[in-house]
């Protein structure tokens, strides 16, 4: 049963790894763009890419966080403690993640495709990004801690 732990971990990784990248990406080149933007540009850029990535990273998303909880499930239920533990604790860190994504993010991002839809430019829209980017970096070690617990789930399952 290890290895099927190591299968849903590997999963999990590579799923995570994906949303990891994407955040990455956002907080050590995306901030930077959008703060030599005009408000309109930014609006548009932001809009249009969480309307792809609304699109496409959900599955990617729902993957990781399924496949985390099967490991950490399979993992308990086989009596490796320590990787149910660890797997457990990617767990707790996408919910994290997945908390403020839902709580602060998605809604800009809905504000932010609207505007790019529309061409109608909110006033805030700079209030917007700048909230949108006070949860990036948190979100960055949330992602970083959950890879790191998969990992572990991985060398010791």
């Amino acid at each position: 049963m290890s290895l099927f732990v190591q299968i849903l971990a590997a999963a999990a990784v590579l799923a995570n790894a994906v949303v990891y990248g994407t955040d990455v990406l956002a907080a050590l080149v995306m901030r930077s763009v959008y703060r030599r933007l005009d408000d309109t540009t930014m609006t548009l850029s932001a809009g249009w890419g969480h309307y792809y990535a609304d699109l496409r990273m959900p599955p990617v998303g729902i993957t990781g966080v399924v496949a985390a909880s099967g490991a950490a499930v399979v993992a308990a239920l086989t009596g490796a403690a320590g990787a149910a533990v660890s797997a457990g604790l990617a767990v707790l860190t996408l919910a994290v993640w997945l908390t403020l994504y839902a709580r602060i993010a998605k809604p800009i991002n809905a504000a932010q495709k609207a505007a790019a839809r529309s061409g109608v430019i909110p006033p805030n829209a700079r209030a917007l990004q700048d909230r949108w980017d006070s949860v990036l970096y948190p979100r960055v070690v949330l992602q970083t801690l959950a890879l790191v617990a998969l990992i572990v789930t991985l060398v010791i399952a």
